[in-house]
């Protein structure tokens, strides 16, 4: 849990106290992904069962995140893919590998039982839907956004365009598929082809291929 320490040089501060163990950190984890996997519900999943279960104190989870809702969220991170690796070639190969990492997300929960029963029971908890949306979700869109942002810049996209649409239109696609129409095709070449298709409209006319 958060703490307080006091500032040689001013007022007291917030300090995070989470000191690194990446075993007890994974036991913590595998203890919340064992319970799920039993079926609790997520409801049912308590600070104090979840210590029961790693074979630690309260207070060493509390040590490490503020709460069930911050460790479930990150049960599920630990279950995504890794954060796309960006070529930084061009726009167009950096939306390219953001939107492959979608694609293989939702292979993964299409194929991971746990991990689809972790997702419908976190809609179900705004509190952890919440984090989950700060802590994951934001910073890719943001990530999506600086991406966007230089492709302006560097005249891979019109000046006009809105971004924050334009953004939409790139992972809307991807998205629908792998929650909408969770049944619908994700080939290999989908992420080239929605964001070639996307393109083809939006960069600046001198840069058309005739």
């Amino acid at each position: 849990m958060s703490g307080l320490a006091e500032s040689q040089s001013g007022p007291v501060v917030p300090v995070r106290g989470r000191p690194r163990s990446e075993a007890v950190e994974r036991s913590i984890i595998e203890a919340v992904i064992e319970l799920l996997e039993d079926g609790v519900p997520l409801s049912e999943l308590s600070i104090e069962r979840i210590a029961r279960t790693a074979g630690v104190g309260k207070a060493t989870i509390y040590r490490r995140w503020n709460g069930k809702e911050e460790l479930f969220v990150d049960v599920v991170r630990t279950a995504e893919p890794a954060d796309a690796e960006l070529p930084g070639t061009s726009m167009r190969d950096d939306l390219v590998a953001l939107l492959e990492q979608l694609r293989q997300r939702g292979l993964m929960t299409r194929s991971s039982a746990l991990l689809h029963n972790v997702f419908a029971q976190m809609k179900s908890s705004p509190k952890v839907w919440d984090a989950y949306h700060a802590i994951v979700v934001a910073p890719r869109r943001r990530k999506q956004l600086d991406i966007l942002r230089r492709g302006q810049a560097n005249g891979e996209l019109r000046a006009d365009v809105d971004l924050d649409l334009l953004n939409d239109l790139f992972v809307g696609p991807m998205l629908f598929r792998t929650i909408m129409l969770p049944g619908s095709a994700l080939p290999e070449g989908l992420s080239e082809q929605i964001v070639d298709s996307v393109l083809e409209g939006l960069r600046p006319v001198s840069s058309r291929v005739p």
